[in-house]
């Protein structure tokens, strides 16, 4: 008996051996050892797929303790035409090497014009210097002058380093009006200056400008005016500042004999225009009950008011936006700074925080001792070389001869008028380094 009872013990013993054996031979065929890994430099092997079997199935990714993940890779756009953003976005890329200029269509470009005739040929010149010496996308000049001053214009801009011409087109058109009397509009408060009012007319494949005075000097990038377009809202098709900060002691609050913007009228030496819009409004008027085109409106306006208006176009344009209020859109007073902001005592509080951006030398203050902290401005900005040291050779000197303008209230604020033109000098100061250095080697 104890002889069977340990054959049975023996033959269970024997039997649970073989199925261990028969279950670790089944685990090892389903799962195969694993193969060495891989280095991360070996080129990966693919198989071509078996036409007879159809694509294979997506395999899942499986993480490999250890090795880097991969990101999936981004989609380029498809090539073609470069959008407005993506192109202003080129142009403002610190360290770019490619010029901008290059690549900016024409409609992305600034549009700027002037008005001169007599004597202010040197003038226009130094605003036009103003604006490239800041800048930063190319500008197309519109140059309206007599035939005399057009040989000089081409001249004295054709001399300009090419580093500077690069920067700018220029064409110069001459003095025409077209509706009513050309003497009797030539004549209107000084030399030329109502043709500013033809403009719309005249530049009719031009979307947008900006206007200004020959005695204007740009004291940061005209770009930076510019982007004031894109606060108008869906009626305001002009920008102007304030011809006065304090009402009650403003000339039309006081003098005028005709209808003016707001409670101190505007002042129409910087003017920022969306041509289209003018274009395509009907303005209300004090003529007749209807809508009037901006062409039509002009000389019968004119015809109205001309024996009470004393500042010329100015006034005209007073007149339109009394009745058009809505149309207008008023920038603060740093971007047309004149000497009536603070001959009296300063009165701009914007430009107190934010520095003078553009500089109207209005009074003839450029060429009298008059305000000589304006005449200083002038004269840094005009015989400045081009190929200079910014702060060398305009800054420094300003900050001298700025020291001799303290018996002036405009001199006591030197402050005012260095704040923004220093900003500007360390942007193109830090571009240049950026770009003829290279960001490297900067530290």
């Amino acid at each position: 008996m104890k002889l069977r009872s340990k054959a049975a013990a023996l033959l269970l013993l024997a039997l649970a051996a073989l199925l261990l054996a028969l279950l670790s031979l089944r685990a090892g065929r389903a799962e195969p050892p694993a193969l060495p890994a891989r280095p991360a430099s070996a080129p990966q092997r693919h198989l071509a797929p078996d036409p007879a079997r159809g694509p294979a199935p997506a395999a899942l990714p499986r993480a490999v303790p250890g090795a880097l993940r991969r990101r999936p890779p981004r989609l380029r756009p498809r090539t073609g035409r470069r959008s407005a953003a993506s192109l202003e976005k080129l142009a403002r890329r610190p360290g770019e090497l490619r010029s901008f200029q290059n690549v900016l269509p024409p409609e992305l470009w600034i549009h700027l014009a002037v008005v001169a005739c007599g004597n202010r040929l040197e003038e226009t010149l130094v605003m036009l210097k103003s604006a490239v010496l800041f800048s930063h996308r190319k500008i197309q000049f519109h140059i309206f002058t007599e035939e005399a001053l057009k040989p000089e214009f081409d001249k004295q801009l054709q001399q300009w380093p090419d580093s500077y011409t690069k920067k700018f087109e220029h064409r110069i058109y001459p003095i025409t009006f077209s509706v009513g009397n050309p003497q009797e509009w030539k004549k209107l408060f000084k030399p030329c200056a109502a043709q500013r009012l033809f403009l719309p007319v005249i530049l009719k494949d031009v979307d947008s400008l900006l206007y200004v005075d020959t005695d204007v000097l740009f004291l940061r990038p005209v770009d930076d005016i510019w982007k004031l377009l894109r606060h108008f809202n869906s009626t305001q098709l002009a920008a102007m500042a304030p011809e006065h900060e304090i009402p009650k002691i403003g000339w039309y609050s006081r003098f005028a004999r005709h209808p003016f913007y707001g409670t101190a009228g505007v002042n129409s030496g910087v003017m920022l225009m969306n041509l289209t819009r003018i274009r395509s409004t009907q303005f209300k008027n004090s003529v007749i009950p209807t809508g009037l085109a901006w062409e039509d409106m002009l000389y019968p306006l004119y015809q109205k008011y001309k024996n009470a208006i004393t500042w010329g176009d100015q006034d005209l344009l007073n007149i339109i936006f009394y009745f058009n209020p809505e149309c207008l859109y008023v920038f603060p007073c740093h971007w047309n700074y004149r000497p009536d902001h603070c001959m009296y005592g300063s009165n701009c509080k914007e430009a107190e925080r934010e520095g003078v951006s553009v500089l109207h030398g209005n009074r003839g203050v450029y060429h009298d001792d008059k305000q000589p902290t304006f005449k200083a401005l002038y004269e840094a900005i005009r015989d400045f070389p081009f190929q200079d040291n910014l702060f060398q050779s305009m800054y420094y000197p300003l900050q001298l001869k700025f020291l001799e303008t303290v018996h002036t209230l405009c001199g006591r604020i030197p402050q005012v008028f260095l704040k923004q033109i220093e900003k500007t000098m360390k942007r193109v100061y830090e571009k240049h380094i950026i770009i003829h250095v290279g960001p490297n080697r900067m530290h």
